[in-house]
């Protein structure tokens, strides 16, 4: 089949699918935030720990929960790592670092999974079932409470209440990701994927030598690992690697798990707040820049120059033949714009403008659709920005969904949109002016720029892919980019949920003729318009220095 067809038609049959489950997934979804009624399991787990389910909680205590739960969280899965050679299932391997312990803690409880070490010949199996695929889980579940509890400050008049986070957790952990995972898991191991609890096994290849062949729970923790966009891969070689991703099934199942909760999001938010048209326009802007994304990234791949990229008829460099150039974009694309992570080749070897492609989707803030509740939870605060813009053009206080949005508002926003690319710029800034940091880039000029850049921005954005042409093991790294991974996680979060319980506080402002509607295509191209000026204004300069240079030399 012709490559251009062949590209097309998974696009298309991933566009179906995702379509298709929009409504039932995110119905459901706001059904569990909704429900009044606890299952058993969780009834128990409640009683366990302490907490009483009909008691909502104020923003401040919802946060409060968020960062005590997320901080143990820490704690504990550091602690896991540095004590794996005590344990069952360590397969031998010494206690990890300290540094990489930190960093890699920091990582999974941020959603990001960055991965500074190679999994397989670093970490044992109990260390990989029950800290880090657990995190993955427990991240996924934080990042969808978070905007549930967005969402009810939109639908709550006159309160300081906006939900119950652990309330939120249990239920989108018990009855959304569990569920799911388990089932989908036996397909991926139906499709060929590893799922053992073996150590690696010595095989002599045909020319008669030795391969170390290592096995492993796999594919119960690559499917959580799509599913609540993490990304972190048991291997080293994520999901380029056979064991982890053996097929084009399996790859195009990837794509489409982690983006379907994160565009099935936008129905929840609709049904919530009794108006489907404002989840269709939010899902049509993120699917507009996913599309733009996707085509602009197999263009640039495809678009080569070259005496051997011309002869391979493709820039092959990097990416798995099993998958080819248009499989291979489309992963890179979906990955960066949602805070995934994962990936199926080499973005250190995509096409200078590809790599600034893949740059420049996690700048947008992985909105399009983004994480699990950070992408939505993004994309409002850039609507609420988008209506007061608005509201200013043409001379009236901006409303949005009913909510006035004050100077109060407008803060939280503000600082929400400004925190993560004053933690990109200044991180970029400070480890390009360290001899011993630069040092560690493998490349000069604008690509060693991009580099760094990339590690920056993966981090911030929690997304967690990179440039594989930096080294990022030693100590200062390590201890730098956890930092930054916590920064860009939890403190957006501090303004969101201070958002909702200024929002949820309000009573609700009668609509009139003058009101500005947000559920037709002048608010999805005026929003579209404003997530694409905030970024270029944002990081143009640095977009400049990195890829577009790259680019366009010759």
């Amino acid at each position: 089949m012709n490559p251009t067809l062949a590209g097309s038609l998974q696009a298309l049959t991933l566009v179906a699918a995702l379509a298709l489950s929009y409504r039932p997934l995110g119905d459901y979804l706001a059904h569990l935030l909704t429900s009044g009624r606890h299952l058993r399991a969780e009834r128990l787990l409640y009683r366990a720990i302490g907490v009483a389910p009909e008691g909502d909680q104020t923003w401040y205590v919802y946060l409060r929960s968020v960062l005590a739960f997320s901080a143990i969280s820490v704690l504990f899965l550091y602690a896991f790592q540095r004590f794996q050679n005590d344990l069952w299932l360590s397969l031998g391997f010494s206690a990890v670092p300290s540094a990489t312990a930190w960093n890699t803690a920091a990582s999974f409880v941020t959603n990001t999974n960055w991965q500074s070490y190679s999994g397989e010949s670093t970490m044992g199996h109990l260390v990989q079932m029950a800290g880090l695929a657990v995190q993955n889980f427990l991240s996924a579940g934080v990042g969808i409470a978070v905007v549930a509890a967005l969402i009810r400050g939109f639908t709550r008049d006159e309160t300081d209440r906006v939900g119950n986070f652990w309330v939120d957790l249990t239920r989108i952990v018990v009855r959304l990701l569990l569920p799911v995972s388990f089932v989908l898991a036996i397909v991926f191991v139906a499709s060929g994927m590893v799922e053992n609890l073996h150590a690696a096994q010595t095989v002599h290849t045909l020319s008669g030598a030795a391969q170390s062949i290592p096995g492993g729970p796999v594919a119960s923790q690559e499917i959580i690992k799509e599913l609540g966009t993490n990304g972190g891969g048991f291997y080293n070689a994520n999901s380029a690697h056979p064991f982890e991703n053996p097929n084009p099934f399996t790859n195009w199942l990837e794509i489409y798990l982690l983006l379907v909760i994160s565009f099935a999001l936008p129905r929840t938010f609709g049904r919530m707040i009794g108006d489907n048209r404002q989840g269709y326009a939010i899902v049509a802007v993120m699917g507009l820049f996913w599309v733009a994304s996707a085509s602009l990234m197999t263009l640039f791949e495809w678009q080569h120059h070259g005496t051997a990229l011309q002869a391979a008829h493709g820039a092959m460099e990097g990416k798995e033949v099993r998958f080819g150039i248009a499989a291979s974009a489309l992963f890179a694309s979906s990955t960066t714009l949602t805070s995934t992570g994962a990936v199926n080749a080499a973005h250190d070897s995509l096409s200078p403008l590809g790599g600034g492609i893949a740059i420049f989707d996690m700048m947008l803030g992985e909105i399009a659709p983004g994480g699990t509740g950070s992408g939505l939870y993004g994309i409002l605060v850039l609507a609420i920005v988008t209506v007061f813009v608005a509201g200013l053009m043409v001379g009236r206080t901006p409303e949005y969904l009913g909510k006035k949005l004050g100077a109060r508002e407008m803060k939280f926003a503000s600082l929400y949109i400004l925190t993560t690319p004053a933690i990109v710029l200044v991180g970029t800034g400070v480890a390009m002016s360290f001899k011993a940091e630069r040092a560690d880039m493998l490349n000069s000029g604008a690509h060693g720029f991009s580099e760094v850049l990339y590690a920056f921005t993966s981090a911030a954005n929690n997304n967690g892919s990179a440039f594989a042409g930096l080294t990022v093991t030693s100590t200062w790294w390590n201890t730098a980019l956890g930092l930054v991974m916590l920064f860009g996680r939890f403190l957006p979060m501090v303004f969101v949920l201070a958002l909702a319980g200024s929002l949820a506080r309000q009573r609700p402002v009668p609509r009139t003729t003058g009101t500005l509607p947000t559920h037709n295509a002048l608010f999805v191209g005026m929003l579209a318009g404003v997530v694409l000026i905030v970024v270029g204004l944002t990081y143009f300069p640095a977009l400049a220095l990195g890829p577009l240079a790259e680019g366009l030399h010759r």
